[in-house]
């Protein structure tokens, strides 16, 4: 075992290893990078987080106060109903322990601004991002606008932190919380054994689905609580429930959703599957790799989990497979199950890294492992990414 069962964010000081700088002067898209520009106070390249009021854009706030300080002004912005609604109830959310005033989101919002982070959904990113580029700003998107977009790299800092550099429409996009968590693990192996193929079913938080997705499983914890035989006969969870399944399909409390995403498509894929293979397959710069998900939503507030079926090029082994991924940027291995230590979200909320527990050699391929891999997906899957990404982007030196 390589790390111990986790007991919150003080289990892994300062997070994943740090970034390194991304040198050389070969960037496509703006005049090089921000590299120094002066924000307000002359400090730094002055940083715009769009969507700020959020579940994402709040944890992002927060890693960005006490991660290295690298930034001139941070420029809150959001929705003008958002903004509204912050001011009106005297909210100001605090970042670098300053409570700080919440912009609406126009053009003018985006003056003087040399990296705009998007926290929000598609359509805002969609709308917004290419004004801020042409405000001059580059963009960081966590929303799936541009994910797939071949102009647009998708970047995962631990994996293919050298394709933010190539951004010929001046935007970068940061994947889905499934697809990193995926990528990270999963990469690191590919280094060594050579991937092949991956099977995958996901147990996924209903903060996926934001705000509605946790205000619904609160509310559905809290009508089925007073039963205490609820659960025991057909139709008993959904009647209890009634129409409050919120962003869901089905009731999440007391039970598996087996559906997340939009669709399905002709063949019963959802949205959410198939952008974990698409996704995953362009981080991992493999275009053929084989990839087959379940996604399916569990009653867990935060922390997404995987168990993943991998096969290779080449024989695999589990000690090896610890070493490779206990010396791997961003994920911590906590595998002794004999001591009941392995990852679930519960233990992982709130913690940097990628957590993998229960690695196993196949018993009938010696070319495929088993594990379960388990991510805060608010956190490394979402807001921690964006803001390395951003600090790679303001790392780049200013064009001569």
């Amino acid at each position: 075992m390589t790390g111990s069962r986790p007991d919150g964010p003080a289990a892994v000081p300062g997070g994943p290893h740090g970034l390194a700088a991304a040198g050389g002067a070969d960037t496509v898209g703006g005049a090089g990078g921000p590299g120094g520009a002066g924000g307000a106070d002359g400090g730094g390249p002055t940083l715009a987080v769009v969507g700020a009021t959020g579940v994402v854009g709040g944890v992002l706030l927060e890693i960005l106060s006490r991660r290295a300080d690298v930034w001139g002004e941070i420029r809150l912005v959001d929705t003008p109903q958002a903004a509204r609604a912050a001011r009106s109830a005297g909210r100001k959310p605090s970042v670098r322990g300053v409570e700080t005033e919440v912009f609406a989101l126009d053009e003018d919002a985006f003056a003087g601004v040399d990296v705009a982070v998007f926290t929000g959904p598609d359509e805002i990113s969609a709308r917004w991002a290419p004004v801020a580029v042409a405000k001059g700003a580059i963009v960081i998107d966590g929303s799936g606008a541009f994910r797939m977009d071949p102009e647009v790299p998708l970047v995962v800092p631990e994996v293919n932190a050298h394709a933010a550099r190539i951004r010929p429409r001046g935007i970068v996009a940061s994947p889905s919380a499934l697809a990193l968590s995926l990528s990270v693990v999963t990469g690191a192996l590919h280094a060594e054994f050579g991937l092949s193929e991956l099977v995958v079913s996901s147990y996924q938080a209903v903060s996926g689905a934001g705000r509605p997705g946790i205000d619904a499983l609160r509310a559905q914890l809290a009508s089925v609580v007073v039963g205490t035989e609820l659960g025991t006969r057909p139709g008993d969870v959904r009647r209890a429930v009634g129409e409050g399944t919120g962003p869901f399909p089905a009731p999440v409390a007391l039970n598996v959703v087996p559906w997340t995403g939009a669709g399905p498509d002709a063949d019963g894929w959802s949205s959410e599957e198939l952008g974990l293979r698409d996704e995953t397959r362009k981080i991992l710069g493999l275009p053929g790799l084989r990839i087959g998900a379940t996604c399916v939503c569990v009653p867990v507030i935060t922390g997404h989990s995987m168990s993943v079926h991998a096969c290779f090029e080449n024989e695999v082994s589990v000690g090896r497979a610890h070493e490779i991924l206990a010396n791997a940027p961003g994920i911590v291995v906590c595998d002794s199950p004999e001591r009941g230590e392995f990852p679930t979200p519960a233990d992982v909320v709130g913690t940097d890294p990628a957590w993998v527990g229960r690695v196993r050699r196949s018993p009938d391929d010696p070319k495929a492992l088993a594990l379960f891999l388990c991510a805060d997906n608010l956190r490394e899957g979402a807001a921690l990414n964006l803001a390395q990404i951003a600090e790679l982007v303001a790392a780049e030196p200013t064009a001569p």
